[in-house]
Formats: structure tokens, C-alpha cells, sequence
């Protein structure tokens, strides 16, 4: 692919949220392959970064091609007293799991270990692997929705925690609206893996929309997240970490694999009917901002 459309590809990302894949995917059955088996799902994990390293070589063959991951992300706050040691295996399953060997060349040892105890011995990583995968990337970059919060849970094995819903507002997808873990997580970033470079390459939210009318449709509820998380991004950057670049989830209303079309994320209405496009408030505001953010930069 590099070789076929790097005249036209500056940017590659290996892969898009192994978590998704790794977790909803091969633990809990919600997302495709639909397989439940926590052993299945660590050797998926494993093999998912392997091929990200091995994914790095040969884009690379490619003169000029810069190189990343995409993870999806989220600080993990404890539902209450007592539920610390919950968020820091939950921690470990989102977050650690999948930074720490691409940025540190190492899995996390408290999460290894508890893995071997309850699930199975990690029998998938050979000599040589984790070199692999802690190839030097370009960019990190970082899909954030929210902040999940779990609690302590023992009759939820192997690992003993479970979600529990955060404060109002929620999105329609039942996700805490929490601007202020997307500045958590990134400065976070920063403090325990250096100044990599990052792109924010989702971030975004579905509500209920109406229809639209008279060429324009209102959504004051993405418009206020967007802006508060742009927001978040913009204080963190302050902060000094090095984010270079930001994209809305999404453009468009799209198919949102087992939800169907039935969530709407775009700042862009789509018909499914008929196909025609009204831009949303949201999506005029966002587009104002960006003009006016190049002006501001353009003045001498």
C-alpha cells in the first residue's frame, strides 16, 4: 500500500484501537469475531502489536513515510472508595497493556502477572517480539470518548472489575461527557512516556439528531462537546505535550458496527435514504473555527 499510494499518504497508522479488537472483540463478544475467551484475546493482543512493528518495517521501506499506532485511550477513575486497585487493573487491560510495549518495550509487570494467575500462562511472546513491536514510531496516536470508571466486583471474573456509568450528561452511547479526562489522559502521556509526538485521530460524539430543516440542522450538544474537548486539547498543549494534529469523529453519520446506523457521530447529516449531506451547526462551527484559527496564525 505505502508503495502504491505513498506519493499521495504522508501518514500511516498500523492499526485502529487493538483494545477494540482484543476486548469487545475476543472477551466480551459484542464486536466482530464475537469470540468470549480471555486466553484467545491475550494471544490477539500480542499478535496485533507484533504485526504493528513488523507493519512499521515495511512502511518504512518507503522513503519519507512517517508511522504511527492508534490506541484508544481513557484515565480510569475509580467508582468509589475502595475501587483504586480496580481502576489500576482496568488501567492496566485499556491503557498499559498497549503503551508500555510499544513505548517501553515491555508489558506491564503487575498485569502479566495477574494475567498468569487468572487466565493462562502467556505462552505468545518469543524472544525477539517486544524489540519488534518498540520499534520507534513517528506519532501516538490517541482516540479518547471518555473516562471509564469501575469498581471492585468479585463475581465478575477472572479480573474482578466492572463499569459503572459516569455523571450526566451522556452521549447516546451511554458515555460520560468529560472533557477534562481527554487533558488527564494527555498530560498523563507526557509524564510517563516522553514527548512523543500525537495525534488526537478520534474524538467526538453521537446524540439524538433532529431532522434536518430549512438546509441546516442545530446539535448544541456536539457543538459543546467538541469545543470543550478542543478545549482540553489546547490546555494540554499549554502543558507541553506535543499533539500536532486533531480530528472529529466524524465527518459523516456512518454505520457504527453493532449499533448500526442507529448512532449518529457526524458533524455532517447523511440521509441514508437518499443520500444528501446537510451540514450540521456543529460542523459550520467547527469550520469557522479553523478559518479563524489560520487568520489568527497568519497575522504578522
Amino acid at each position: 500500500m505505502a508503495a502504491e499510494l505513498g506519493d499521495v499518504v504522508g501518514d500511516w497508522i498500523t492499526h485502529n484501537e487493538p483494545f477494540v479488537v482484543t476486548v469487545p472483540g475476543h472477551v466480551l463478544g459484542t464486536k466482530a469475531p464475537g469470540i468470549r475467551d480471555w486466553a484467545t484475546a491475550l494471544k490477539v493482543s500480542h499478535h496485533l502489536l507484533l504485526s504493528h512493528g513488523l507493519a512499521l518495517e515495511a512502511l518504512r521501506a518507503r522513503p519519507g513515510a512517517r508511522a504511527g499506532i492508534t490506541l484508544n485511550l481513557g484515565p480510569v477513575h475509580p467508582a468509589g472508595p475502595g475501587d483504586e486497585d480496580a481502576a489500576r487493573i482496568w488501567d492496566g487491560v485499556l491503557n498499559r497493556w498497549f503503551l508500555d510495549p510499544v513505548l517501553r518495550g515491555s508489558y506491564p509487570q503487575d498485569l502479566w502477572d495477574l494475567y498468569e494467575e487468572r487466565v493462562a500462562p502467556i505462552d505468545a511472546v518469543q524472544e525477539g517480539d517486544l524489540a519488534v513491536i518498540s520499534r520507534p514510531i513517528d506519532f501516538l496516536g490517541v482516540n479518547y470518548y471518555f473516562p471509564p470508571r469501575v469498581r471492585a466486583d468479585p463475581d465478575r471474573p477472572p479480573l474482578g472489575v466492572a463499569a459503572v456509568p459516569g455523571p450526566e450528561p451522556h452521549t447516546t452511547m451511554g458515555w460520560e461527557v468529560a472533557p477534562e479526562g481527554l487533558h488527564e489522559l494527555l498530560v498523563r502521556l507526557r509524564a510517563d512516556y516522553g514527548d512523543i509526538p500525537i495525534a488526537i485521530t478520534e474524538n467526538g460524539a453521537a446524540f439524538e439528531d433532529a431532522a434536518p430543516a430549512n438546509g441546516t440542522l442545530p446539535d448544541p450538544e456536539r457543538r459543546a462537546y467538541l469545543e470543550g474537548h478542543i478545549d482540553a486539547v489546547v490546555r494540554a498543549i499549554g502543558d507541553g505535550v506535543d499533539v500536532q494534529r486533531y480530528y472529529v469523529w466524524s465527518l459523516l453519520d456512518n454505520f457504527e458496527w453493532e449499533h448500526g446506523y442507529a448512532r449518529r457521530f457526524g458533524i455532517v447529516h447523511v440521509d441514508y435514504a437518499t443520500q444528501e449531506r446537510t451540514l450540521k451547526a456543529s460542523g459550520a462551527w467547527y469550520r469557522d473555527l479553523i478559518a479563524r484559527t489560520r487568520d489568527e496564525r497568519s497575522e504578522p
